[in-house]
C-alpha cells in the first residue's frame, strides 16, 4: 500500500512539475508577444534590401528576411497575433459552448435536440472546411478565419459541458438541492461548474493549440492572414526559397509556433490530470 501511494504521489509530482513548467514557458511567450512589439523599435514592415537575409547576430539580432525587415521584430508581433486570435478564437468557442451546454443539459427536451442537430451538422463539416467557406468570402481578413474557427471548436465545450452536466444532475444531493426549492443559479454555480471547470480548462488549451496550428496552416496555404502581416505560417513560406542560404531563418518562426502549442500542451495535459 505505501509503495501504491508513493508511486501515486510521484507521478502527481511529475504532473505538477510538467504544468508549472508550461505555465512557465507560456508566461515567458506572452511576456514576449505582449511586451516585444512595445519594447522592439524596429518597424517589422521596413525593408531594407541591403541587409537582406542579414545573419544572425549582426546588426540584427535575429537578423532579417529577404526583404531586409528584422525577423525579431515581425516575431514578436507575430507572437502576439498568434496568442491573441487563439485567446480570443478560445473564448468566443468556450463561452456560448458551454453555456449552451449547461442550458441543454438543464433544459433538456426540443432545445437540447436543437442544439444537438445543429453540433451534428457543424460536426459533419470538416473543421478547415467552414473556415475555408468563411475565408472564401473575405480571403485574407481576420473576421472570417477567428468566426470559422469558433464554430468548429464550440461544439466540442458544449457536448463536454452537457454530459458532465447532465451526470452531475442526476446525482442524489443535487436531487434533494432542487427538491428542496434551490435556485437553478445556485446549483450551477455550487455544485456543477466548480466539479467542470477543470474539464473546461483543458479544453481551452487544446483549442487554443488548435487555433495556433489552424492559422498557421492556413497562412502558409495563402488562404489565411497575407503578406505582410507578420504571421508566423506566412514566415515560414515566404522564407522556405531561402532555406539553403539561411536555414535558422526560416526555423525561427517555426520552432516559435512548436514553442506556443508545446507550453499549452504541457499546462493541459497538467490540467487533465
Amino acid at each position: 500500500m505505501t509503495v501504491l501511494n508513493q508511486s501515486v504521489s510521484s507521478r502527481a509530482e511529475g504532473v505538477n512539475v510538467v504544468r508549472r513548467a508550461g505555465i512557465a514557458l507560456l508566461l515567458l511567450l506572452a511576456a514576449f508577444a505582449i511586451l516585444g512589439p512595445m519594447v522592439i523599435a524596429a518597424d517589422p514592415a521596413a525593408q531594407d534590401f541591403g541587409a537582406s537575409l542579414a545573419p544572425i547576430g549582426g546588426d540584427y539580432l535575429l537578423g532579417a528576411d529577404h526583404y531586409g525587415r528584422s525577423l525579431l521584430a515581425r516575431l514578436a508581433h507575430g507572437a502576439r497575433l498568434s496568442f491573441g486570435l487563439a485567446f480570443l478564437t478560445m473564448l468566443a468557442a468556450a463561452i456560448p459552448g458551454v453555456l449552451l451546454g449547461l442550458l441543454a443539459a438543464w433544459r433538456g427536451g426540443w432545445l437540447e435536440r436543437g442544439l444537438e442537430f445543429l453540433s451534428t451538422v457543424l460536426l459533419a463539416l470538416p473543421g478547415l472546411m467552414l473556415v475555408l467557406l468563411l475565408l472564401a468570402f473575405s480571403p485574407g481578413n481576420y473576421g472570417p478565419l477567428f468566426l470559422g474557427l469558433a464554430l468548429t471548436l464550440w461544439v466540442e465545450f458544449y457536448r463536454v459541458t452537457k454530459t458532465s452536466t447532465r451526470s452531475i444532475l442526476a446525482l442524489p444531493h443535487i436531487e434533494a438541492a432542487r427538491m428542496l426549492g434551490f435556485s437553478s443559479r445556485y446549483i450551477l454555480t455550487h455544485y456543477v461548474l466548480p466539479v467542470i471547470a477543470p474539464m473546461i480548462a483543458t479544453l481551452s488549451t487544446f483549442a487554443m493549440a488548435t487555433a495556433i496550428i489552424a492559422v498557421s496552416t492556413l497562412s502558409a496555404i495563402s488562404v489565411g492572414l497575407q503578406p505582410p502581416t507578420p504571421e508566423l505560417g506566412s514566415m515560414i513560406v515566404e522564407l522556405l526559397p531561402y532555406f539553403g542560404e539561411a536555414p535558422l531563418h526560416v526555423l525561427l518562426p517555426a520552432a516559435l509556433i512548436f514553442l506556443l502549442v508545446l507550453g499549452l500542451q504541457m499546462t493541459a495535459q497538467g490540467e487533465k490530470a
